[in-house]
């Protein structure tokens, strides 16, 4: 696996992969396939269907007299694996280097299991049953080993989950010393420190800063070196968009808000405090206007 992480060989093909994803006219429908409304990766969801139908059955191939409902469970699990199949190109395209080559033999393994099991569903259609079982049990035999890199991806490289989930705990309670507010430029983002915990500060006016955690909640991006779209911030590296006011994740592929830092300006000096009471979402828009 670290070889396999390491190596570039698969690079120009998931490049050529990648721009295709993108290229898809999904609209929308793109952060439903991330998972935005569901708050964490979709693809793991609907893999189940597909994996379950499958493994149950490979249970039935053992039992006499259950040809029918066996070949049934083939069919549905390969028409419940498209969907499973789109929403995990979608989150593949919007990762790093070293997820990316693992996906590439992920989705390969699954995409061979996929085709054993047509090969499989075709052989018992036209009664071929033990040929059927076989291309059955190979078939599961790749997913296997498809859901094994899948792990690998998901525990190992932190492949969709939330990098920011650490903030809350880590950030010191009480109000700190962020910047002055004469340093900070109106619009214009800039990074700061709650104790270890990196900022991002973005003063919207006069009066009014804002403050998140620096570090995106998807791959953990440089906020700071973000650009402003309507009140809200959006990361440089995928284009997840965080509004300011709260931190609410209004597009993806982020599937988290961004933990948000309440602020205050005492004497000249700004001064942060991570926000442990989270306010209800109003809405997928910009940011409403406020105090600090």
């Amino acid at each position: 696996m670290d070889r396999l992480e390491n190596s570039p060989r698969p690079d120009r093909v998931a490049d050529a992969l990648i721009a295709a994803v993108r290229r898809l006219p999904l609209g929308p429908a793109r952060d439903v396939l991330h998972g935005r409304w569901l708050g964490h990766p979709v693809h793991p969801l609907l893999v189940q269907f597909p994996i379950g139908a499958w493994l149950s059955a490979a249970v039935l191939d053992l039992v006499p007299g259950k040809r029918k409902a066996a070949r049934l469970l083939v069919a549905a699990g390969l028409a419940g694996a498209g969907p499973a199949a789109v929403a995990g190109w979608v989150d593949w395209a919007e990762m790093r280097r070293p997820q990316l080559r693992v996906g590439l033999v992920h989705a390969a393994a699954n995409i061979t299991g996929v085709a054993l099991y047509a090969a499989s569903l075709t052989a018992r259609c036209r009664g071929r049953h033990v040929r059927g079982r076989l291309f059955g049990y190979c078939g599961l035999t790749a997913i296997a080993a498809g859901g094994a890199l899948g792990g690998h991806l998901a525990y190992r490289q932190a492949a969709g989950t939330n990098h920011a989930e650490a903030v809350t705990a880590l950030a010191p309670p009480g109000w700190h010393t962020v910047a002055l507010l004469a340093d900070l430029v109106i619009g214009r983002p800039r990074r700061g420190r709650v104790g270890d915990v990196p900022v991002v500060l973005v003063r919207t006016d006069a009066d009014t800063v804002r403050c998140l955690a620096e570090r995106c909640s998807h791959m953990a991006g440089p906020l700071a070196e973000g650009e402003l779209v309507d009140g809200c911030l959006r990361c440089p590296w995928h284009g997840s968009t965080f509004r300011l006011d709260d931190g609410w994740n209004v597009t993806g592929p982020a599937t988290a808000p961004q933990p948000v830092f309440d602020t205050r300006t005492v004497d000249g000096r700004v001064e942060a405090r991570i926000r442990t009471t989270l306010r209800e979402p109003s809405g997928d828009g910009p940011a409403a206007d406020g105090e600090s």
